[in-house]
């Protein structure tokens, strides 16, 4: 077996400053902000009597979250105008900016669609669904005969 040594150093090619120049275009913060979805990341989670259900979003007010039920579909959303936009500060780089967002989640038939409550605090959008009665899990000791 041979090592081949490879030298990423621009002076060595045949063409300096040619990989510098996509190195910038494709490494360039513009592109790959956008080619990034921008949504919150969210966690999904099931205790005995709820489901539960966490979306990650700093820097919004619950003033901000729409909150929508249709059937099963449970749909949280964000609309920001520009006149909402923090223009204060002049960022150098901004990673969780949301001006606008929509993330569905489809409830199992096992949700109580009546009891559905929402809080925010911390950056953090937390929403409990309470599961109906008949979906609750019934515990208990079997005896064996």
């Amino acid at each position: 077996m041979t090592l081949v040594k490879f030298n990423n150093n621009a002076n060595n090619s045949l063409m300096p400053g040619f990989n510098d120049v996509f190195d910038s275009i494709f490494n360039d913060t513009f592109f790959s902000d956008r080619m990034v979805t921008r949504v919150p990341a969210a966690n999904i989670g099931e205790s005995e009597n709820c489901y539960h259900v966490e979306l990650a979003a700093p820097g919004l007010k619950k003033g901000d979250f729409k909150l929508n039920l249709e059937r099963n579909l449970l749909t949280i959303s964000v609309e920001q105008g520009p006149e909402q936009a923090d223009n204060q500060k002049n960022y150098s780089k901004r990673e969780y900016s949301y001006s606008s967002f929509v993330r569905s989640f489809t409830l199992p038939d096992s949700a109580d669609h009546g009891q559905i409550e929402a809080s925010y605090s911390d950056g953090i959008l937390r929403i409990d669904i309470a599961k109906r009665e008949e979906a609750k899990a019934v515990r208990r000791q079997i005896e064996i005969k």
